[in-house]
């Protein structure tokens, strides 16, 4: 009894000096670190604005996003830009690693951060919006008013941050783009950064502005917290990809094509049709031009006319010249991550001509070929008169006994062709001498 309590007791101190171990730790700074290193959807802006949120719901001292874009749609960036603007912690963006960059979209992101730093190697600007959102040409009146709106947006962003008016300016109307070291120079970004560890000691000290007031970053001896993405929003970011979209659309056409050429097979219905939702999930995300899903739509309803339309070729031409179209019309965006690839593109098309060109030709050949049941099946049948026939008699056919008649008198044992069926009942007429020749 005495040695239970004795390990009981020593339980409890190892309990009290874990968690006075713990409470030690957790006098350390906490930064979380998140990576964005795709093109700006709405998954991703979802993902970094629900990032700030919960770093400061967990009481960590800031958080770091370690940002790689060709930029994205406008709508996203602003949604993010706000986030940043008004997180009531402190949040740097680090444009890392070497060679990695923040064009178009990412620059409004960097310079929305408290903190805006870059690694060596990296680049930023091209900011000048082109078919931004939607997607779509723009006239000229158009053009103007949107790049306006884009420069006055950009120079507020800067001036709120203390950083430089003029080039941001110049990255909007010229597409200027400059490296990590000239950023630093010209006041565009705070830090020049090799890696985290080094970030973490330049920023030691920095006041950075919230909405509550001033924050000095304590940084020294600070935990690095590396979050990654959850599965929910890993799968919202896959999808966002307009590869993956296109591929989806296609398959979920397809799939419920084929569920309803052939009824019950059940899992290409099944496939299809989540393949569809999801494809249209995607689609809302990205810069879509709704002629291009038409297009396409109509490519593979003129595939399947063929089937019911024998037009030697025509209608399977015109479905993959519309198939085609679609596809290039599918996203407009200046952006080549938020367009489909050639290199997915191309493989796709002709992996779907073929599919159905081959189940036309399936269609065709069975429409072709001569019915082998029925009474259709049975003419043109040979067999041999087993009694003599006229207005009755039987016959023997490919191992069967039947009724027969004939306008003509047939001996038996004579080889006979069947010409018609009546009922149950055979017409029956005399094998000539070309037909015995065949058989």
């Amino acid at each position: 009894m005495m040695k239970s309590v004795i390990v009981f007791l020593i339980l409890i101190v190892l309990v009290i000096a874990g968690g006075s171990h713990s409470y030690g730790e957790s006098d350390k700074p906490v930064f979380d670190v998140i990576t964005i290193n795709s093109a700006i959807t709405p998954a991703v802006a979802t993902y970094i604005i629900k990032s700030i949120n919960q770093s400061f719901a967990e009481g960590s001292a800031g958080l770091i996003i370690l940002l790689d874009t060709p930029g994205g749609l406008d709508l996203s960036m602003r949604d993010i830009v706000k986030g940043l603007l008004n997180a009531r912690i402190p949040v740097a963006v680090f444009v890392y690693p070497s060679g990695a960059r923040a064009a178009s979209a990412g620059v409004m992101i960097t310079m929305a951060a408290n903190i805006a730093a870059m690694a060596p190697g990296t680049n930023i600007g091209a900011a000048h919006p082109v078919a931004i959102g939607v997607g779509g040409k723009m006239d000229k009146t158009m053009a103007e008013k949107v790049e306006n709106d884009a420069v006055a947006y950009s120079k507020g962003i800067a001036k709120k941050r203390g950083r430089n008016v003029k080039w941001v300016e110049r990255a909007v109307r010229k597409s200027e783009s400059i490296t990590a070291e000239d950023a630093l120079k010209l006041n565009v970004i705070d830090f020049v950064a090799k890696d985290i560890d080094q970030l973490m000691e330049k920023i030691n000290g920095k006041v950075v502005l919230l909405p509550s007031g001033e924050v000095s970053l304590k940084t020294k001896g600070a935990i690095i917290n590396e979050k990654k993405m959850g599965l929910r929003e890993r799968i919202l970011t896959t999808l966002s990809d307009p590869n993956i979209a296109y591929l989806l659309l296609m398959i979920g056409l397809a799939g419920l094509y084929f569920e309803f050429a052939h009824p019950g097979a059940i899992l290409p219905g099944v496939v299809g049709g989540i393949s569809l939702i999801l494809a249209f999930f995607a689609l809302q995300t990205l810069p879509v031009n709704f002629a291009g899903v038409l297009l396409i739509i109509f490519g593979i309803i003129l595939f399947v006319a063929e089937i019911k339309i024998i037009s030697h070729g025509m209608l399977t031409v015109s479905g993959i010249i519309s198939l085609v179209l679609g596809s290039l019309m599918l996203f407009e965006s200046s952006i080549p991550a938020l367009r489909v690839s050639l290199k997915v593109m191309i493989p796709t098309i002709v992996l779907t001509t073929l599919f159905f060109v081959a189940i036309i030709g399936l269609a065709v050949k069975a429409q072709m070929r001569k019915p082998v049941t029925g009474a259709e099946g049975m003419i043109g049948k040979k067999g041999e008169a087993v009694t003599p026939v006229y207005e009755d008699g039987k016959v023997f056919i490919k191992g069967e006994h039947w009724n027969a008649y004939s306008t003509d008198m047939i001996e038996e044992g004579e080889n006979i062709v069947v010409a018609g069926m009546k009922g149950l009942k055979l017409e029956v007429k005399k094998m000539n001498e070309n037909e015995e020749d065949k058989s």
